[in-house]
C-alpha cells in the first residue's frame, strides 16, 4: 500500500470536492498496513500482512445525506463515487439532527508516527513469538498470543475549507502461558506506538511467571475484599465510564451523570479526591489524532475528572446547537493520574487483600450506575502483609468503577495500556481499591 504524503491527499481530495453538486461535501482518506503473528500450543499458527486504503465521501442536499466509498483512485472512480453519494442523499429522508459542517479547524500534529514501528517487518514478528514459544517450551508451559502492528495515515476535508493529514503508527501484543496440566494461566498484554517501547521478552516472562505461580489455586469465600488491580485489570472498567460521558446522554436521563428532576452532575465531586483522569492528544505515550474522525472537530487537552469533581462533558455538535454551547471532539485517550509505587510496592504495603491480574467478559448490568459484572482471570493470587502467600480460585465480581473509584486506597505508577472496547488508548496506574465486591467463585483458570 502506498502511504500518500499530505500533498498527495489533499491533491485527491480536492479532486473529489471539485466533482460534487451538492450542498456540502466531506472526504475522508483512510489507508493503513497491518502485519501480524498468531501463535498457540509453542507454534505459529498464522501470520499475514493486511493492506488497505480507502475513500469515502459523504453529501447534503440540506438535511438529506448521502455516502459511498471506493477503494480506487482515478478520476472515474473518484466521479462515480460522488455521483452514488448524491444519488442516495436525494433518496434519503431528512436528518432532523443534521449539522452543517465545521469550517477550517487548526489541527496541530500530535508525533503518532515512528519509524522503528513503520520498519517492523516479517523477521521482526517472527522474534517476537519465538522469545513466548521457546521460554514456554523451557518452562513446560503451553503459550498463545497474537501481535499486531500497524502504519497508516488518514485524510480529511471538506466543502468549508477543512483539512487534514497525520500518519501513525502502534503495535499491540497479547501473550497467555498455560502449565501443561492445565491448573496454572497468565497473561499479559503491552502496546506502544514507538517499537522502541516494546521488549517482546519481558512481556513473555511477565505471562509465564504468573502462570507458574497461580498452580494450586485455593478457594476463597466470596465478599469485599481490598484489591490490588493491575492497569489491565481495571482499563475494560473504568472504558466503560468513560465513555458515559456524553452531555445528551445525562441530560436525557441515561447515564450515570443524570441529576433527578433533569439536567446533569458537571462540576459534582463524585470521586475520590486523588482521582484525575483527562485526555490529550499530544501525551507522549499515548499520542492519537489531533480529530475526532466523527464530528471533524479539533482535539484539545480536556479534565474529564479533577480533584474528584467531573470537569467536564461531551457535547456533540447537534447537542451543542440545542443548548447554545460549544461543541467538543469526542476524546481518543484517557489519561489518569497515579502515584509513584510499582505494582510491587503497591502489594508490599498491602496487609490482606487480592491481587488482579485481568477482568475477563465483562456486562453491563445497569447504565445508570455503570454496574458492572465479569470475571477476574489468569492470575488471582491472596496476599498477607505485603507477600503474595498462594494463588486463589477465580471470582465472579459485581462492581461499579465510580464505587470503585470512591473506593481508592492508593494509587501506583500509570502504565501505558493499549484500545479498549470503547477504543481508548490509556494510561493507568494500578490501584488498591477498598471493599471490592466478590460474588461467586469460578473454577476456570
Amino acid at each position: 500500500m502506498k502511504q500518500l504524503n499530505q500533498e498527495e491527499a489533499k491533491r485527491i481530495c480536492d479532486r473529489v470536492l471539485s466533482f460534487s453538486k451538492a450542498d456540502e461535501c466531506s472526504v475522508a482518506i483512510n489507508g493503513n498496513r497491518s502485519g501480524n503473528i498468531r501463535f498457540a500450543r509453542n507454534s505459529v499458527s498464522t501470520a499475514g500482512l493486511n493492506e488497505d486504503r480507502r475513500l469515502t465521501v459523504t453529501v447534503a442536499f440540506g438535511k438529506r445525506q448521502g455516502t459511498a466509498s471506493v477503494n480506487e483512485f482515478g478520476d472515474k472512480s473518484l466521479e462515480q463515487a460522488v455521483r452514488r453519494a448524491e444519488d442516495t442523499a436525494r433518496l434519503a429522508p431528512e436528518n432532523p439532527e443534521y449539522v452543517t459542517l465545521p469550517g477550517k479547524q487548526d489541527f496541530k500534529g500530535t508525533g503518532e508516527y515512528f519509524a522503528a514501528t513503520a520498519a517492523i517487518d516479517p523477521d521482526y514478528r517472527a522474534e517476537v513469538a519465538a522469545h513466548a514459544i521457546l521460554a514456554g517450551r523451557k518452562n513446560k508451559l503451553v503459550t498463545a498470543g497474537f501481535f499486531t502492528d500497524t502504519t497508516g495515515f488518514e485524510t480529511i476535508a471538506n466543502s468549508k475549507g477543512l483539512f487534514g493529514h497525520r500518519e501513525f503508527t502502534g503495535l499491540d501484543f497479547t501473550c497467555t502461558a498455560r502449565t501443561e496440566d492445565g491448573r496454572g494461566s497468565g497473561w499479559v498484554t503491552r502496546s506502544a506506538s514507538d517499537a522502541k517501547r516494546f521488549d517482546a521478552r519481558e512481556a513473555s516472562e511477565v505471562a509465564m511467571e504468573k502462570a507458574l505461580r497461580s498452580v494450586d489455586s485455593r478457594a476463597l469465600e466470596p465478599g469485599r475484599y481490598t484489591v490490588i488491580l493491575e492497569p489491565a485489570a481495571t482499563s475494560e472498567l473504568l472504558g466503560r465510564m468513560f465513555g458515559a460521558f456524553g452531555a445528551r446522554q445525562a441530560d436525557e436521563g441515561r447515564s450515570f451523570l443524570a441529576k433527578k428532576g433533569g439536567g446533569n452532575r458537571l462540576g459534582e465531586k463524585l470521586f475520590d479526591e486523588q482521582v484525575n483522569v483527562w485526555s490529550d492528544p499530544w501525551d507522549k505515550d499515548v499520542p492519537v489524532s489531533p480529530w475526532d474522525s466523527g464530528s471533524m472537530l479539533a482535539r484539545q487537552r480536556r479534565d474529564l475528572i479533577k480533584d474528584g469533581k467531573v470537569a467536564n462533558l461531551e457535547y456533540s455538535r447537534f447537542w451543542a446547537q440545542k443548548n447554545g454551547v460549544a461543541p467538543t471532539a469526542r476524546a481518543g485517550n484517557m489519561i489518569m493520574a497515579g502515584g509513584s509505587k510499582s505494582l510491587e510496592e503497591l502489594i508490599a504495603s498491602t496487609k490482606k487483600g487480592v491481587v488482579v491480574t485481568r477482568t475477563w467478559y465483562i456486562r453491563m448490568v445497569d447504565p445508570q450506575s455503570v454496574l458492572l459484572t465479569g470475571l477476574t482471570r489468569d492470575g488471582t493470587f491472596y496476599v498477607e502483609n505485603g507477600k503474595i502467600k498462594y494463588p486463589i480460585k477465580n471470582f465472579r465480581f459485581n462492581e461499579s468503577p465510580i464505587t470503585m473509584l470512591n473506593n481508592v486506597d492508593e494509587l501506583g505508577k500509570p502504565v501505558i495500556i493499549g484500545p479498549d472496547e470503547v477504543a481508548y488508548r490509556m494510561v493507568i496506574p494500578p490501584m488498591r481499591i477498598r471493599d471490592f465486591n466478590f460474588t461467586s467463585l469460578s473454577d476456570a483458570v
